[in-house]
């Protein structure tokens, strides 16, 4: 019996998306806006916290949204009508992810000539966002206290992926058990230069210091 032929295959099956999302993050860089990919479980806090946020940086910077749903258009009024800041809806049909070729479409929807920065706020999803890239210039993740300290281990791409991860909820704490130093130590197996900031949506606790922090991407960002 003749032997069985085995390729080995080397090309990502993400590779068209990939190059369009590093042509996207090159377009970027180049008009000096500054696109952030926020993923999380739903239910983590994106919107509530994208709201303080917001409201913390916009006197400084030019501020955008875009928030992606498989329907509905609540977290875009939402956003719109707490913050005042330019916000829109995209619909994924279905989807339970973004592209790079749908952060096209959104940006091309949302006008970006007058924008510093745009917060591209992911499907509600730990598994599915984190495999495509989105073509923004980093990614963010919220996890909140009530998940658990385990994520990290549950869930590893999204951490991996992650330049900022933010525990949300720290208010609560004392009604569940999470342990702060677990899981501390099991983002930085997963991701040893990830930026961790402890944060409560609820009461601003924490959220200086990611204003502070954007403020100083978005600098850097549009340093030629």
């Amino acid at each position: 019996m003749e032997k069985v032929r085995t390729i080995l295959l080397h090309r990502s099956a993400y590779a068209d998306n990939d190059l369009e999302a590093d042509a996207l993050r090159a377009y970027l860089k180049d008009k000096g806006v500054f696109v952030v990919n926020l993923m999380s479980s739903p239910g983590a806090g994106k919107t509530t916290t994208l709201t303080k946020l917001i409201n913390l940086i916009k006197g400084q910077v030019r501020v955008g949204v875009m928030e992606a749903d498989i329907d509905s258009d609540v977290d875009a009024v939402k956003i719109a009508e707490l913050t005042g800041v330019r916000s829109i809806q995209l619909h994924t049909g279905g989807m339970c992810h973004l592209d790079a070729g749908m952060t096209k479409d959104g940006l091309d929807g949302i006008d970006i000539s007058d924008l510093d920065i745009i917060f591209l706020e992911n499907v509600g999803n730990l598994v599915c966002p984190a495999e495509f890239d989105t073509g923004a210039s980093m990614d963010m993740m919220i996890l909140s206290v009530p998940e658990g300290d385990d994520k990290p281990l549950k869930y590893p791409l999204v951490f991996e992926k992650s330049d900022l991860v933010l525990i949300n909820k720290i208010d609560a704490v004392k009604f569940f058990d999470f342990d702060f130093t677990k899981c501390e130590k099991y983002i930085k197996m997963r991701n040893k230069d990830a930026t961790i900031i402890k944060i409560s949506a609820k009461t601003g606790d924490g959220l200086p210091l990611v204003a502070d922090y954007f403020i100083k991407r978005i600098q850097k960002h549009k340093e030629k």
